[in-house]
């Protein structure tokens, strides 16, 4: 049941996202089949050229982690290293997210790491390389290797980090300092949570804001941590 206008608007996004994704998420259950079709769906995306952002990366960075994964972290996109690399999260916030990860008590084997764009978006500037935002449209393209990516690992906790993320994943409207925290069922995951990215907490100029932006954001996680160990006793879906 819905009460209220934030969790009705939820309800009514969830409902249009189940049409879109429902074929998807009922793939077969086995682990060892969905891990299969995930590394099938991995060297798809690896020469996708959906949008034009495929001409100036220098991979695909698909997601990280296995089937059956507990816990799945969707970020925005690529970055430098992570472009280099064909990992994703392996960067200057990728680091930060994977201490936050430790610290909320989470452990790394039971995470899936990746993005909702799955090429770095960037621009020449002299010698650097300018990232920028991406589009929607862009962000659209992408969404099917996102919406496979869930339904074989089918994660219980679905935490989306940042705006970019927000905008393919959840209802229009919401903010992330805002409703940073906020809970809600759907039919991507038992519970769907979103917070900062952990690349806005780098940018934080002052050290002593950036430690408290850090612990804020360790204390999101906590809560994802929690409910995990709620729900423990319950029976795994893989």
């Amino acid at each position: 049941m819905c009460s209220g206008a934030v969790e009705a608007e939820w309800c009514l996004h969830f409902r249009r996202v189940e049409d879109r994704t429902m074929a998807a998420l009922t793939r077969p259950a086995s682990l060892a089949t969905r891990q299969r079709s995930l590394e099938r769906v991995r060297k798809s995306a690896g020469g996708c050229t959906r949008c034009p952002l495929f001409t100036n990366a220098t991979q695909t960075v698909f997601g990280e982690g296995r089937a059956g994964a507990r816990v799945m972290f969707v970020g925005e996109q690529p970055g430098d290293r992570e472009d280099v690399e064909g990992r994703p999260f392996v960067g200057p916030a990728g680091v930060l997210l994977r201490d936050a990860i430790t610290r909320a008590g989470l452990v790394m084997s039971d995470v899936y790491l990746t993005n909702a764009v799955k090429h770095c978006k960037w621009e020449p500037r002299g010698k650097r390389r300018i990232h920028k935002r991406p589009v929607q449209r862009e962000a659209a393209a992408c969404r099917l290797w996102l919406d496979d990516e869930i339904a074989l690992v089918k994660p219980r906790v679905l935490v989306v980090l940042g705006a970019t993320a927000a905008s393919v994943l959840l209802p229009p409207g919401l903010r992330v300092m805002r409703d940073r925290g906020r809970v809600a069922g759907s039919p991507l995951a038992e519970y769907v949570t979103l917070t900062v990215h952990p690349s806005a907490i780098l940018r934080v100029p002052d050290r002593e804001a950036r430690h408290a932006a850090l612990d804020a954001f360790v204390a999101d996680l906590r809560k994802a941590a929690a409910w995990l160990t709620r729900t423990r006793a319950r029976p795994s879906t893989g």
